[in-house]
Formats: structure tokens, C-alpha cells, sequence
């Protein structure tokens, strides 16, 4: 199984598509033409080597974070950058459950980002999955837009994608990382959450603590089904836990306690200065821990627009998620839309 790559638009200084194994990167960036060939060269190359490199260190890395006790136990830059954003979420949680398997897409996608890090590139995204990496030069902005109901998404419609609101992240904003997570994801929650979204200084402390705040948004009740994780996936990192696989229609009052103690958590990170700022959102009503500097949810035309503000509740946004590629390759993974 070796590495692939192809140019979306058919310009290799435009948007790329690497794939390896499980790994699937959608890589864009703008700025001088040299300066873009010679750094998608470079994310190329260093690209190649990430799975044999995350394969040799997958037995330490399914194992608790609490267990490893240092990021020393680990050989890989990308290894070392899983532990210590799974240790620096859990920790002001009381070191909650974690392994650094859940910081693994968005430590990736930071790996990369790095290649673009030079004189010449004004702007570039990695979304690995939905999980998002940014640079941006002194003065350059991301729009990230919000599409707030999973169910909507329809792969045969080739049309433009029609978000349900948007933020804008800032050069000077202390924001380099998107990511979400929630029991309808490409990965298990042990929460409720249809997906909680998470800004961060970097992509893989934006992983980590969605993670933590999807798994802390939930509530009993007998419409939550629940089954050893080891069921689902033979060699899942979270052994015999419960993990959410379906939850059926909750009374409004239980969506709202699990949604408080998701923002419980959130607020915790928020504190310790793990987190910027998070949307929580769990069917029909949502949340928002919102930061002083933003970025505040702006309405879109003809949507079910997120309108800004702190811990809101708003009944006509059913999930929150990020959605990349607006018009092409619709079939990637979920993410991000930039303007």
C-alpha cells in the first residue's frame, strides 16, 4: 500500500488530495507560485512517511494517557504531539480517560501545515478529516463556515454547499486548529453530542479537547444505546468502554442537562487556556463557549444561521460540523468551507 496524490483542479499549485491507508489530506495554500510548489513538495514528501511512522509507535499510542506518563516514552514528533495534547486536555479534567489516539488527525494535519511556513505563502489549510490545521501570514483571514445538520448532506448533489453560519479566524487571533467530534463522527464518543466543534492554538489541541467535551456531553436515559467499544472495533484504543452507536429522540430537558455538562467541561478548558472557543450542538439545541476576541457565528442568507453570543440554545441547528470542499470532491470527508 503506497502513498497517493492528485491535483483536484488539475493545477498542481492549486488544492491536493494525499491519501494513504487511513490517512486522507486535502492540502490547499495560496501565495507565490515558487514558493507553493516547493511546500506542497514538501508536505508531499513528509507526508509519505507519516503511516509507517504512526504504525511502528500504535501500541504505546492506544494506550491511556495516564499509563505513558512522559511524551518521552515516544520516538516521533507526531507521537510526542498526540501525548502532550491528550495530557494538556485531560488534565485540568482530572486527567480524564484519553488515549493519544484521539489527537491523531489533528496532529497530523499540524505536522504538516509546517511545510508551509515560509516567505511567499500568505495562507494554507491541511484538512485531515474534518480536522483542520491553518497558516496565516500577518494580516490573513480564514472564513470557516458551519454546516449545522448532517442529515442534510447529500453526496449526489453537486451543487454549491449551503452552510448554516460561518466565523472568521484572524492572524492575530491565537487560533491555528479546527476540529470535531461527536458520536456521529468517523471515530467513537462515549457522549451524546451530534458534534462539538473546538478552535485552538493548534490542531492537535483542537482534536484532543473535542474529543473530551463530546464525550462529556451526555445523560442517562434508555434511549442511548451503548456497546463495549471492543465490539465495534476488534483493536479499538478504548478497550471494553461504552461507546454511544445510536441515540434515539430525547425529551427537550434531557438534551438540555447533557448539553450543560458538555459546556461544563468546555468552560474547564476554556480556563486552563487549552481551548479558544467550542460550539456544542446535540439535536436541535446547541451551545457556544465563545471567547472574548471571537469569533462569533455570522448569518448566512436563506439558513438556519448560529447567531453569536455565549451559552445559547437555538432549536433550528441539529449539528454543528464543518464541511470542506464546498463544490468539488464532495465525497471527501467532512471539514471546513474557507473563503
Amino acid at each position: 500500500m503506497s502513498a497517493r496524490r492528485t491535483p483536484l483542479d488539475g493545477d498542481p499549485l492549486g488544492r491536493w488530495h494525499f491519501q494513504h491507508g487511513p490517512i486522507d489530506i486535502v492540502a490547499q495554500a495560496e501565495g507565490d507560485p515558487r514558493a507553493l510548489a516547493r511546500a506542497h513538495e514538501a508536505t508531499w514528501l513528509r507526508f509519505e512517511t507519516i503511516l509507517d511512522e504512526l504504525v511502528g509507535e500504535l501500541r504505546l499510542l492506544r494506550r491511556p494517557v495516564a499509563e505513558t506518563k512522559t511524551e518521552q516514552a515516544f520516538r516521533g514528533p507526531i507521537a510526542r504531539r498526540m501525548w502532550l495534547a491528550c495530557e494538556a486536555a485531560s488534565a485540568p479534567l482530572g486527567h480524564a480517560f484519553i488515549t493519544p489516539m484521539a489527537a491523531v488527525a489533528g496532529s497530523v494535519a499540524q505536522e504538516l501545515i509546517a511545510s508551509y511556513d515560509m516567505p511567499g505563502i500568505e495562507r494554507a489549510w491541511i484538512n485531515n478529516g474534518g480536522d483542520i490545521a491553518l497558516h496565516l501570514a500577518p494580516g490573513r483571514s480564514a472564513r470557516v463556515g458551519v454546516f449545522a445538520d448532517l442529515s442534510r448532506f447529500d453526496l449526489r448533489d453537486a451543487g454549491p454547499l449551503a452552510v448554516d453560519g460561518s466565523f472568521e479566524i484572524h492572524a492575530a487571533m491565537p487560533v491555528r486548529g479546527v476540529a470535531t467530534s461527536g458520536w456521529r463522527g468517523r471515530s467513537f464518543s462515549l457522549g451524546i453530542a451530534d458534534s462539538v466543534t473546538v478552535l485552538a492554538a493548534s490542531a492537535s489541541q483542537a482534536d484532543a479537547a473535542a474529543t473530551l467535551i463530546a464525550n462529556a456531553v451526555d445523560v442517562n436515559d434508555a434511549a442511548i444505546r451503548r456497546l463495549p467499544a471492543s465490539q465495534c472495533k476488534d483493536d479499538s484504543d478504548l478497550g471494553d468502554l461504552p461507546v454511544t452507536v445510536d441515540v434515539a429522540p430525547l425529551a427537550p430537558e434531557q438534551v438540555r442537562r447533557a448539553l450543560e455538562a458538555g459546556m461544563q467541561c468546555a468552560i474547564r478548558l476554556q480556563q486552563a487556556g487549552v481551548i479558544h472557543s467550542a460550539v456544542l450542538a446535540c439535536q436541535g439545541q446547541w451551545r457556544i463557549a465563545e471567547a472574548g476576541d471571537g469569533p462569533s457565528m455570522l448569518a448566512q442568507p436563506g439558513s438556519a444561521a448560529l447567531p453569536s453570543g455565549g451559552s445559547s440554545e437555538h432549536n433550528a441547528a441539529q449539528r454543528c460540523e464543518a464541511v470542506h470542499e464546498q463544490n468539488i470532491r464532495r465525497s471527501l470527508h467532512l471539514g471546513s468551507v474557507f473563503a
